[in-house]
């Protein structure tokens, strides 16, 4: 519908939260699917544009999410 590449995409719509139109369903014993009410779908289009227009956004938030995975070492010559 949207034109653009789904990983991408994902990557792009997991910005969006409950209260603006982003949510899951749900079966029983199955993954779940990620889905928009219609004004989820208006404010995804527009983080689309956004992201267009700056796409290092998905970098950098990669990087910020790997550096928070990323356990920090402890010095042990300090006290």
């Amino acid at each position: 519908m949207l034109g653009e590449d789904e990983e991408w995409l994902f990557e792009v719509a997991e910005e969006i939260d409950t209260e603006d139109g982003q949510l899951w369903v749900v079966g029983v014993g199955e993954d779940g699917v990620m889905a928009f009410t219609d004004d989820g779908i208006e404010n995804l289009k527009e983080l689309i544009a956004i992201h267009k227009d700056t796409p290092s956004i998905i970098e950098k938030r990669r990087q910020a999410l790997a550096a928070m995975m990323t356990p920090k070492t402890e010095e042990s010559d300090e006290i």
